[in-house]
């Protein structure tokens, strides 16, 4: 593992077990990054290892996305409108296929339920999926990026016009947990930087030119298998490629904090 920050005041964090002053902290901007070393323990790791053959994967929309990437369930970034809508019937169906195929393939221990029953006990109630028209959002993302992302943020409340969910999200966070991790490359950095008018000249694809964030603190981590990872999902981020031939899989979906103070989850 290895870490580097520029700025004291977003430093990278890392801890025996997530707590409800890291999800705190990190929604206040006050921390750059969450890390729990063997969030998944080797002997559950390796059992949940010996299933992923069994998992059915789809790729990413390439039109948006621009990099190669893999994944298994339904993230809502690929089910967009042009008019930055929800493609509800298409997302539905695909969420109800995911959630079928997970409960047929039975890994055990089950990785989601590892992270959610962590989370709660962090935040103090197990955190709920966000819902759309009363509908529970798909939880439980599996994201295989091997070649990288372009420098970008997540906000659903921009994402969707007006925002997605129910619930009023007034903090999202990014969570991963991997269950594979390159022994080169692959690194997350994490920038002190969120959108502002001034990037819209410096867009680049779904993203962002590094040219954004070259005065910004950040930091940047290497995955380790089993280790899992908490930062705000505001921050300019980017996954930079892993070496030839090696595999970055990780469990990955997004906490958001609601102006009624519940925590909903989503992938």
């Amino acid at each position: 593992m290895s870490g580097a920050t520029h700025d004291p005041v977003f430093p990278a964090v890392e801890a025996a077990a997530f707590t409800r002053q890291h999800i705190d902290d990190l929604a206040a901007g006050l921390l750059g990054t969450v890390r729990v070393p063997g969030f998944f323990g080797r002997p559950a790791l390796d059992t949940m290892l010996t299933s992923l053959h069994r998992v059915p994967v789809v790729s990413f929309d390439l039109d948006r996305m621009q990099h190669p990437m893999a994944r298994f369930g339904t993230a809502l970034n690929d089910y967009r409108t042009p008019e930055l809508a929800l493609d509800a019937d298409r997302y539905w169906h695909d969420a109800d296929t995911a959630r079928r195929q997970w409960a047929e393939i039975r890994m055990t221990p089950d990785p989601l339920e590892l992270a959610l029953d962590a989370l709660g006990r962090a935040w103090g109630v197990r955190p709920v999926p966000a819902t759309v028209g009363g509908r529970p959002a798909f939880v439980g993302m599996l994201r295989e990026v091997n070649d990288g992302t372009f420098i970008h943020y997540d906000d659903i409340n921009r994402e969707y016009r007006g925002g997605l969910f129910d619930q009023k999200v007034v903090a999202q966070l990014a969570f991963n947990a991997w269950l594979t991790a390159p022994l080169e490359g692959g690194t997350t950095t994490v920038w002190r930087h969120r959108w502002e008018p001034a990037d819209e000249d410096r867009r680049h694809g779904y993203g962002f030119q590094p040219t954004a964030v070259e005065n910004d603190p950040y930091v940047t981590l290497s995955p380790t298998a089993g280790d899992a990872l908490l930062f705000n999902a505001n921050n300019y981020h980017i996954v930079r490629p892993s070496a030839p031939g090696q595999r970055r899989i990780a469990l990955a979906c997004f906490l958001g904090i609601t102006a009624g103070g519940e925590l909903v989850i989503w992938s």
